[in-house]
């Protein structure tokens, strides 16, 4: 491949394989060969390798990499290390990844922009485990190339036989997977056999060494493809002029090209586009340029909108099929409500599991949850409709992270593999009859009252003498209980922490229906998690979730016990018990405190009236 000089785009690498393969070793002979270390660095390199008795021809390249204390002390890497490396064709990055089952997510990260896998094989042990683990991540992640380096050539006597039996093991299983290219080098990382030059003693191999391999090879370039450019920032200005910055994602942009504005669907052409660091007008821009262009016509475009080309443009929808890994010690339960980051987009979604990858033999599994380093195939459904491309097709648009609303950190990573069909087939109804209309029809305005509090504080016999008062009141209301709904529409349902999450997701739903109905909806679940409670506030208007938590200590709701669960849940007899072995998170800033201790029951629900009276929520 001849590299274009205004386009010298550096060529991302991963290097993975099992511990003790040989990565670092790799990347410090490319690093020591192409003479791309510092004197200091060289100096220090030689003193490490006399302190620890090295002989001169079998030098320790792996002290040029494993910079970390702690990967020293233990002999392996722990993080990803990106290593620079150019030669007079190429610029490159290496990506140096952990071997561990417990780092995948180092992995994922490190993968998530290479063009290329080099998956290393220590020639004496074979195709292990993570080698195929391996594998199957980075063709998870879209790596076509795949250089197969099976390593230590020198420790089996370069033996033709077991480099050609290792090569044949791996193209076998690796049918499954979907790489476009496998070019597999036998190399010896240590005497550099085959790394930057082709070896004598590998006399029977007649290919490319690795550095030419990577050097010649021809990357799928983004600029090949059609115009994508997220708008980052809306610049106005006093004179009247009004622009648009953002990077370039893939394809190029030229003056009066043809775009379309997305998500709105209008057109309009490229006025000028301006470089910013050198501040003049261009003719034309590429991946992965950042610019400032200016349009021929006024359209009202904002942060997250998309330029793209017209003659080519990106699909809408809401819903998609994903792959998802979860990076965060916090398990990953469906129907929870996330933020997603995709560009310069913060969108709301709720995301669903249709099973979990067995990453060691490819197998599919059932699971309720997601683990820390966990991958699996997913549904998604957005708040609102997406600009998006599959990710095989644009990494940028098809690519997400996953951030914790309650913490704001990042807990996972996707990717889009396509919308599902279902999206395009859905419409929301209007109907005449709306929900202001119906609540005209009864004497308050509808709303949830969500009673929540541990096992035994009252939660139920005050919202029942709640009820028995509204009714009195001539109030339309509907109770939900937490025993009474486990009896029937979530029957099916058990008590682990991924139940209790799908319980309220649906009670929820169920709320907002009897919102929109006009009723006053009365709801009386444990509820123990401040995500989920959060989750049922969102999906209804304003002001018309009410939090009611009833404040009971836990020595006081175990004596009391009416239905014996903690006695059964100290002995052991009943896991998962909130407040026992599993936690119940009480609320921040609730509408209302009820404290049950002072309070008679009936106390409590007069102070709930007075409440929705002073909020005007009874018309009385």
């Amino acid at each position: 491949m001849t590299i274009k000089k205004d386009y010298n785009k550096h060529l991302r690498i991963i290097i993975c394989g099992s511990v003790d393969d040989g990565k670092s070793t790799l990347i410090g002979r490319l690093l020591y060969e192409t003479k791309k270390l510092y004197a200091d660095q060289l100096k220090i390199f030689h003193e490490e390798n006399t302190k620890f008795g090295t002989q001169e021809n079998k030098l320790d390249f792996s002290l040029l990499v494993d910079g970390l204390s702690a990967e020293r002390e233990q002999g392996i890497t722990i993080d990803v290390a990106y290593r620079f490396l150019s030669t007079k064709k190429r610029k490159m990055i290496l990506a140096d990844t952990p071997g561990h089952e417990q780092y995948t997510r180092n992995m994922v990260t490190g993968a998530s922009t290479a063009s290329v896998g080099i998956l290393i094989v220590d020639a004496k042990k074979g195709i292990l485990k993570q080698t195929r683990r391996h594998s199957f991540i980075l063709s998870l992640l879209g790596i076509k190339n795949i250089v197969l380096a099976i390593n230590k050539l020198d420790l089996i006597q370069y033996d033709e036989v077991i480099y050609k039996k290792i090569k044949e093991t791996f193209l076998k299983f690796s049918k499954e997977l979907k790489f476009k290219s496998i070019y597999s080098i036998p190399i010896s990382a240590l005497d550099g056999d085959n790394v930057t030059k082709n070896s004598k003693k590998i006399f029977w191999y007649n290919g490319q060494n690795l550095l030419d391999y990577l050097e010649n090879l021809e990357d799928d370039t983004d600029y090949k493809r059609p115009l994508r450019i997220p708008i980052q920032y809306v610049i106005r200005s006093v004179n009247d002029f009004r622009g648009y910055s953002g990077t370039i994602v893939s394809g190029k942009m030229c003056k009066n090209q043809k775009v379309t504005v997305l998500p709105s669907g209008f057109s309009t052409t490229i006025k000028k586009i301006i470089a910013p660091k050198e501040k003049k007008e261009i003719q034309n821009a590429i991946t992965p340029s950042s610019v400032t262009f200016t349009l021929n016509d006024h359209i009202d475009i904002s942060r997250g909108d998309f330029i793209v080309d017209k003659n080519n443009t990106c699909e809408i929808s809401d819903q998609f099929r994903i792959d998802l890994i979860w990076m965060d010690v916090k398990s990953f339960f469906p129907g929870r409500t996330y933020f997603i980051k995709m560009e310069c987009r913060l969108l709301k979604a709720k995301i669903f599991i249709k099973y979990k990858y067995d990453i060691n033999n490819f197998q599919k599994l059932m699971s309720k949850t997601l683990d820390l380093n966990d991958i699996a195939c997913c549904d998604i459904i957005f708040e609102h409709k997406v600009v998006y491309e599959k990710y095989e097709i644009n990494r940028a648009l098809g690519s997400f992270i996953v951030i914790d609303p309650e913490t704001n950190s990042t807990c996972g990573a996707g990717k889009i593999n396509f919308a599902l069909r279902r999206s395009s087939n859905i419409f929301s109804q209007n109907f005449i009859i709306d929900k202001e209309k119906r609540s005209k029809l009864k004497n308050h305005k509808p709303c949830i009252i969500w009673f929540t509090g541990i096992s035994g504080s009252g939660k139920s016999t005050i919202a029942n003498i709640l009820e028995k008062e509204l009714y009195d009141l001539q109030i339309h209301t509907t109770l939900l209980d937490g025993d009474n709904i486990r009896s029937g529409l979530n029957k099916d349902l058990g008590f682990t922490d991924a139940d209790r999450v799908e319980n309220i997701r649906r009670i929820g739903e169920v709320s907002k229906l009897m919102v929109e109905s006009g009723i006053l909806t009365i709801v009386s679940f444990i509820s123990p998690f401040k995500s989920e409670r959060k989750l049922v506030r969102n999906l209804v208007n304003e002001n018309e979730f009410i939090e009611v938590f009833v404040d009971t200590p836990l020595e006081i709701a175990e004596r009391r016990d009416p239905k014996g669960l903690y006695k059964k849940a100290r002995s052991g007899k009943l896991p998962n018990f909130t407040g026992i072995d599993s936690p119940y998170e009480i609320p921040e800033n609730p509408e209302l405190k009820l404290k049950t201790v002072n309070s008679s029951p009936k106390e409590c629900a007069k102070k709930v009236i007075t409440y929705l009276k002073s909020k005007k929520f009874l018309f009385l």
